[in-house]
């Protein structure tokens, strides 16, 4: 998308406001108290059933199937948002300054008595201030609004907060305006988006492909036995993980003993370390007398780890330790083997990874696989020489795509910069919407 250079207004005066600096000449300053109130009607005697929440710094509908858990007896008690009032997730300044925490209402719904929801009167556009309310969002500035231990901002902060208020003609331009710049930007940002995915998608391809068909597109193939494996070169064979290479599992060292066991100098692998990817350094590290005491044992480099328990979206999460550490009983390591390239089987379990779920055990909700079940994987077994060569393909195609997903990445973000850009100069009048 190009950037266009806008023209500016005429003339400037200081607002006195520091982090406002100067506005149009002919704007006003308004506190809240002047044109923003409080809707605070319940929704008494279930006059709505259309229940919202706040997402991601959008208002969306929750959908019959989502009103499950945390749900109240009764959704009397909560309030009635109207069709263009703002709603504000008021609490945990200080410790969230990530989530965008106010939206626009494209609906007449419902939502939880937790969130703000400011009712704009009729002298100001409210899309106008939902614009605005971002930009402080986006700069920070929203955080120096709220009070007490946990800096939650009350209604009584948006009274007093002193407002920018051009004329409302020109409050309906900007917003029509930045709907109009930020749908473009979106629309761009979500082609990158899905280009990525289709990026990493076909990288998924190139595994796959290699680590069971080979690099010969012309090579004889033949059933492999196993289904989802399909069709092999015909000089491979098929034979599991354990007649390959050795398998273990880890330990945690008693965690009431941290100056005994813990803030040494080897490197502890967990689940939430691993990162599907190659593992240089772990925040956690033991020490020898974990080693010596505990059922923790060394692993020598270029070790392959699986995560055996937490959940679908977590079995199977792996890493290839490109160190010499030791991991936890959650994990499963497969140890570097004479026979099996230890890249090769970090590809190869990269391709494997969604059919552990297949054997996992235990609920739908909580499946794990064991240290034998990873030992049963059953994996093409073929010379150590196109093993590396296919090693070597892979990691060739996979920077050109990484390098790909990577040039994209960027400049998403650069539309999102200015994307924030656009909405903070256009509500603050350093540019002029005609």
């Amino acid at each position: 998308m190009n950037k266009t250079t806008f023209q500016k207004h005429s003339a400037y005066k200081d607002s006195g406001v520091e982090w406002l600096g100067e506005i149009p000449e002919h704007w006003k300053l308004h506190s809240g108290l002047r044109f923003i109130s409080e809707n605070k009607s319940k929704n008494t005697g279930m006059v709505r059933n259309t229940v919202l929440s706040l997402s991601y710094g959008k208002i969306r509908v929750k959908q019959e199937e989502e009103l499950t858990g945390l749900v109240p007896e009764s959704f009397e008690t909560y309030q009635l948002v109207n069709k263009g009032d703002l709603i504000f997730r008021p609490t945990d300044l200080q410790n969230d300054k990530v989530s965008l925490r106010s939206a626009y209402s494209d609906y007449n719904g419902i939502i939880t008595n937790a969130y703000l929801n400011l009712k704009f009167r009729q002298i100001a556009d409210s899309r106008f201030y939902h614009y605005f309310f971002r930009a402080i969002d986006n700069n920070k500035i929203i955080y120096g609004l709220g009070s007490g231990l946990r800096q939650n901002i009350s209604y009584l902060d948006f009274r007093r907060f002193i407002f920018p208020f051009p004329p409302k003609e020109e409050q309906t331009a900007i917003a029509a305006f930045l709907d109009d710049k930020t749908t473009k930007i979106d629309k761009a940002i979500a082609q990158k988006e899905q280009l990525i995915a289709l990026l990493k998608e076909r990288k998924q391809i190139i595994i796959q492909n290699a680590v069971t068909k080979g690099l010969d597109p012309h090579v004889r193939l033949k059933e492999s036995g196993v289904e989802w494996i399909g069709q092999i070169p015909e000089h491979w064979e098929v034979t599991q993980i354990r007649k390959i290479a050795s398998t273990t599992s880890g330990s945690t060292p008693q965690s009431g003993n941290v100056s005994k066991y813990y803030n040494g100098h080897i490197p502890w692998v967990r689940t939430t370390d691993l990162n599907n990817g190659e593992l240089f350094s772990t925040p956690v590290k033991i020490t020898d007398a974990a080693i010596r005491d505990t059922a923790c044992k060394l692993m020598p480099e270029n070790t392959v780890c699986v995560a055996m328990y937490g959940g679908p979206g977590t079995i199977g999460k792996h890493s290839i330790l490109r160190l010499s550490g030791t991991i936890n009983q959650a994990l499963c390591g497969i140890l570097p083997s004479k026979r099996l390239n230890h890249d090769f089987l970090y590809f190869y379990v990269k391709f494997y990874r969604p059919h552990w779920m297949f054997v996992a055990k235990g609920s739908r909700v909580d499946p794990n696989i064991s240290q034998d079940e990873v030992g049963k994987m059953f994996i093409p077994l073929l010379p150590v020489a196109e093993q590396i060569s296919i090693v070597q393909h892979i990691k060739t195609q996979s920077t050109k795509i990484d390098q790909a997903i990577s040039l994209q990445q960027i400049q998403i973000e650069k539309l999102k910069e200015y994307k924030a850009t656009l909405i903070d100069s256009a509500v603050t009048g350093k540019i002029k919407v005609t």
